[in-house]
């Protein structure tokens, strides 16, 4: 069965059909930018945009920047801050005219890393780390998800970990490999004492070059990059949304 997947993030929106039977794209991925502001308004466009390149007309999967309960955002790190209490569910599906679930970004990495990438099979303690803009968070134990995990808001070096060590702060502040390495290791450190995960996964953007970082890297938690890179936000909130939307083929 395919299905829509879109990952809103704080730089592009990114969308492919997803076959939801083997967790692979269907499609080209195709990527928009995420318009800045990042308003409800203008998000909504741009994803209708996205739609209409694939002439979709199907349920729709949406990898969401921010705490989503029941649809509606209660956060906004990494988007515009008029987005907190917009049920993003409703203003998604009016904007594209299909039905769409929303769930957290980091969520729907996670959920298609354990199903199809480097989480198979693992039921101890297992955190997805998504590295990009912020620092997005997937908990799972025995294969069970707690959602809406923020750890990029956790407090680090007098502010929230995300703005010390996201992907975008290496770019940002022009660090080399190795000292980003070294405020991910401080993160990770922190992480442990917290929560102990037997496994992190590393995701995002820049696991495509984890073979630049993560000879630095030391951590308690054995260390992988994601099996499905960057489209694993895509293929999870695809997923997601074939099995509660009820999606008919």
């Amino acid at each position: 069965m395919d299905i829509l997947g879109i990952d809103i993030g704080g730089s592009g929106i990114k969308g492919a059909l997803v076959d939801t039977t083997t967790g692979t794209l269907s499609s080209e991925r195709i990527k928009l930018l995420t318009p800045q502001p990042a308003t409800p308004e203008a998000v909504a466009e741009v994803v209708a945009e996205l739609v209409h390149q694939f002439q979709w007309q199907g349920g729709i999967g949406c990898g969401f920047p921010a705490v989503i309960s029941s649809g509606v955002a209660r956060t906004a790190a990494n988007i515009d801050a008029g987005w907190i209490g917009v049920n993003v569910e409703d203003l998604l599906s009016a904007a594209t005219g299909c039905a769409c679930l929303v769930v957290n970004d980091a969520d729907a990495a996670g959920v298609a890393e354990m199903r199809y990438g480097c989480g198979v099979g693992r039921l101890d303690t297992v955190l997805v780390l998504t590295l990009g803009t912020g620092i997005g968070s997937a908990l799972f134990y025995h294969g069970q998800l707690f959602p809406n995990l923020e750890l990029g808001a956790f407090p680090l070096k007098g502010g929230f970990a995300e703005h010390y060590a996201a992907a975008a702060v290496r770019k940002r502040d022009k660090l080399s490999w190795r000292s980003w390495s070294k405020r991910l290791n401080l993160f990770f450190s922190e992480v442990d004492r917290i929560l102990s995960p037997e496994l992190i996964i590393l995701g995002g953007g820049v696991s495509r070059k984890s073979d630049k970082f993560m000879p630095f890297l030391t951590a308690r938690a054995e260390l992988l990059p994601a099996g499905l890179l960057n489209q694993a936000g895509i293929i999870g909130a695809a997923c997601l949304a074939a099995e509660r939307l009820a999606v008919v083929d």
